[in-house]
């Protein structure tokens, strides 16, 4: 027969039958309407297994004699059972109810609001703009205002802010500020040349302030001044100034590069499985995510929320561990494919360290051989880059 709905809810008694009556009994029990299901006769045919609800247990006791059957209660199941157990225990229920209790209001209110990204605006400032909006310690979570709407309300109160955004992670409140830009005054810069920082051949040169020595596709060696902060021909008639501006050369840099044809990845599938945890000091007690872990090969990220009070960091709080899986791949790797690997390693490692705007003019593979399983290669790049670096002008103190 079709389980009734919600029977673990409703409670249900699993029952064993002996008797020659058993089908009777049966068929006795649905024209009463007393649904029963799981029925497993025994090979003897005199004994069977059923289920029935709990509200049907007592009437099932005048069609047991009807049909000259005997019961046993194998199994109790259900909710009802289990609330009876827990009635003998009162007190230690009440303990567990009360301790939850107590967690969930802890984890209702607020704790602790963090301000980042301040520099000029005082914190103080931003925590009583806050604070007019119901953003507080002992706030209840959720009387407070979506985060869109907190935001708009702060940067309206806090002119001085281009964005404020605003992220609630458990029990802490955190207000990114981005602070408006204001033109600053630039500092008093001492007088000062500007000259080559390598060798190279000038490419550009635009001189803000100072005097040029140098002009486009001459040649230059390291430290050769570039710009002059000296102006004038003779010394009674000449100036000391800061010379600004800019000059691009072409530089030369060899690398000897190491690629193995043999390239290992790591993918991660997208499957995982949490596990939460209930910190108490030191100790942490999981609550979810039970059993053997799935994967063959996993990476855990481990998120901790610990509950806080102003700046004193309580030792009650939540932990959280994700386990992702991961797989490990390997791709061989043609000689050319491997080439290319390496310049392009090559070519970001030029742009982090002399400035995105230098361009790769042209490269040339002066030495290449393959062995071990590896590609070698040396080769020279041709870049146009800054070159220009400063050197302060030392004055004698009769000047």
């Amino acid at each position: 027969m079709k389980i009734p709905t919600l029977s673990g809810v409703r409670g249900c008694v699993q029952i064993t039958v002996r008797g020659e009556g058993i089908n009777r009994l049966i068929n006795a029990l649905a024209e009463a309407g007393i649904p029963v299901w799981d029925i497993r006769p025994a090979s003897n045919n005199q004994t069977a297994d059923m289920k029935l609800l709990l509200r049907d247990f007592h009437a099932l006791r005048p069609l047991l004699k009807r049909t000259g059957c005997r019961m046993h209660v194998a199994r109790r199941i259900g909710l009802p059972f289990r609330l009876a157990k827990l009635y003998k225990r009162k007190f230690f229920a009440a303990g567990i109810g009360a301790f939850f209790l107590l967690l969930f209001v802890l984890s209702s209110l607020v704790w602790n609001i963090n301000v980042v990204g301040n520099e000029k605006i005082p914190t103080e400032d931003i925590l009583k703009a806050a604070k007019e909006e119901g953003v507080r310690p002992y706030q209840w979570i959720f009387r407070l205002k979506e985060p869109d709407k907190l935001s708009r309300a702060l940067s309206l109160k806090l002119p001085e802010t281009s964005w404020i955004g605003v992220e609630r992670k458990g029990t802490t409140i955190t207000i990114q500020v981005v602070e408006a830009e204001k033109p600053e005054k630039e500092p008093l810069a001492s007088p000062r040349h500007l000259v080559s920082k390598s060798d190279a051949v000038i490419t550009s040169i635009y001189a803000e302030q100072g005097r040029p020595l140098v002009q486009k596709n001459t040649r230059v060696k390291k430290g050769q001044v570039l710009i002059s902060g000296i102006l004038g021909d003779g010394e009674a008639r000449s100036q000391v100034v800061v010379a600004k501006g800019e000059v691009k050369g072409l530089v030369w840099h060899e690398y000897q590069l190491e690629v193995p044809l043999v390239q290992k990845r790591k993918i991660y599938t997208g499957e995982r499985k949490d596990k939460s945890y209930l910190v108490l000091g030191n100790r942490a007690i999981q609550l979810w995510g039970y059993g053997k872990e799935p994967f063959a090969k996993s990476e855990t990220l481990t998120e901790r929320d610990p509950l806080t009070w102003r700046s004193i960091a309580l030792p009650i709080g939540w932990m959280t561990e994700k386990v992702m899986e991961v797989t490990e791949t390997q791709e061989t790797l043609q000689p050319e494919e491997a080439k290319k690997l390496g310049l392009e390693a090559a070519i970001r490692d030029i742009l982090a360290k002399y400035g995105n705007d230098s361009q790769i003019i042209s490269q040339k593979i002066l030495h290449e051989k393959r062995e071990n399983g590896k590609v070698y290669m040396k080769v020279l790049f041709e870049v146009e880059e800054k070159i220009a670096e400063e050197l302060p002008i030392v004055q004698s103190q009769g000047e």
